[in-house]
Order: structure tokens, then C-alpha cells, then sequence
């Protein structure tokens, strides 16, 4: 399973990043990854009209997006669109951070899973 990752670099430079998490055949009940040790989950909603400029993130979390797509812009300009199901790793908690905003004029559903 692939989950993009978004992270500073050390000038403060945000990247995306590929990062493939190994799943293993269980039988029956599909392929599993190793399971992972979680602070919190947060559930979020956001207006149709959601377009934030640059931010940090505010912990590292992944990102799942539940309903509509988004947009993320990084400090260097490259742009990428993320659609319903895809998981995001967002690391970049200093630096220059990014941009966010919804691909479609409608409300938009996430969970916020911190590590």
C-alpha cells in the first residue's frame, strides 16, 4: 500500500515522498501491515470553500481522506491532487510548510490519526 508522506527538509523546504508500507497475507481476512503505535484520532470536517494558505502541520498525522478530494502545494511550488481513500503522512511541523485547499465546492470529510 503506497501513502504519499509530506515533510520539510532542512532548510525548511517542503517534499512529497512515496512511501510503500508492506502488507502480509492473512488468509482470510486480506493483508495486513504491522500495526502501528497512535497518540489520538481526530475527526474533521471542513467548509466547501476550504483554501488555506501556507501552514505547518500541527503534530505529525497521518491524513484520511473520507469524502472529496484536495490540492496540496508545497514551499516549492509542485502541486499534487489526493482523492477520496488516499492516506497522507504529514511531517512538516516546521519550516515553510504548505497549501491545502478542496478540489470540489462541497463539504469535506478527513480523520486525523496522530503519531
Amino acid at each position: 500500500m503506497n501513502i504519499t508522506r509530506i515533510f520539510s527538509d532542512e532548510k525548511g523546504e517542503t517534499h512529497f515522498e512515496i512511501i510503500e508500507i508492506p502488507l502480509v497475507d492473512q488468509g482470510d481476512i486480506g493483508f495486513l501491515s504491522e500495526t502501528l503505535e497512535v497518540k489520538k484520532l481526530q475527526f474533521r470536517e471542513v467548509s466547501a470553500d476550504y483554501d488555506y494558505d501556507f501552514h505547518c502541520a500541527p503534530q505529525k498525522q497521518y491524513i484520511v481522506l473520507l469524502d472529496g478530494g484536495v490540492e496540496i502545494e508545497t514551499s516549492l511550488g509542485e502541486k499534487r491532487k489526493f482523492q477520496t481513500g488516499e492516506i497522507l503522512l504529514v511531517e512538516d511541523v516546521n519550516g515553510k510548510g504548505h497549501k491545502t485547499k478542496n478540489l470540489e465546492l462541497k463539504v469535506r470529510k478527513s480523520l486525523f490519526i496522530y503519531v
